[in-house]
């Protein structure tokens, strides 16, 4: 599925979905986070556009020579959730990473119509030949948590939180509870 397409209508996915992602995705942790929002609170400007933008919890690798990029999985999401409402009312609309989120980071994505994604841990070498390229936008001091434009090809996720705010992850724990 193309990025726009996803934006542009993010009811049609449903949590549980599995999807082959592609376009213009953004690299941020929680070092490019917090200037995020330090950024947005003192000047209201950000080095990108977060309307209508994909953020990656990743921190890449450097690239090998002759690669585009080095390693590229994702990092737990939860480190993000402080920043996250935010960043959702700044108009970002995908959210990637891995693992559970808080119950305040679900409200909100249901309130901005966004949807969060988990991508599979442990596969970073393999999610680096979905990237196509790679170009540092900001915050270079900080290294792999700077923050990256990715342009993505089939990228295999699974929605975790729709846009109505159903959650893999609570679905899960839910059944668990219940036996």
């Amino acid at each position: 599925m193309n990025i726009q397409e996803i934006i542009s209508d993010t009811v049609k996915l449903k949590a549980g979905q599995r999807i082959l992602l592609s376009g213009t995705i953004y690299t941020a942790r929680d070092a490019a986070h917090e200037r995020i929002v330090k950024m947005l609170d003192e000047c209201g400007k950000v080095p990108f556009e977060l309307k209508n933008s994909a953020i990656y919890y990743c921190g890449p690798t450097p690239a090998k020579p002759g690669e585009i990029i080095g390693a590229c999985g994702p990092t737990t999401s939860a480190r993000m959730d402080v920043f996250t409402p935010k960043m959702l009312d700044e108009g970002v609309k995908i959210l990637i990473g891995k693992g559970v989120r808080s119950k305040n980071v679900c409200d909100s994505i249901k309130k901005n119509k966004a949807v969060y994604m988990a991508a599979t841990g442990g596969v970073a070498a393999l999610l680096s030949k979905t990237v196509k390229s790679c170009e540092l936008i900001a915050f270079g001091d900080l290294g792999p948590e700077a923050i990256y434009k990715l342009e993505i090809e089939n990228m295999p996720l699974i929605v975790a939180i729709d846009s109505e705010g159903n959650d893999i992850f609570k679905k899960i724990e839910d059944e668990k509870v219940r036996g």
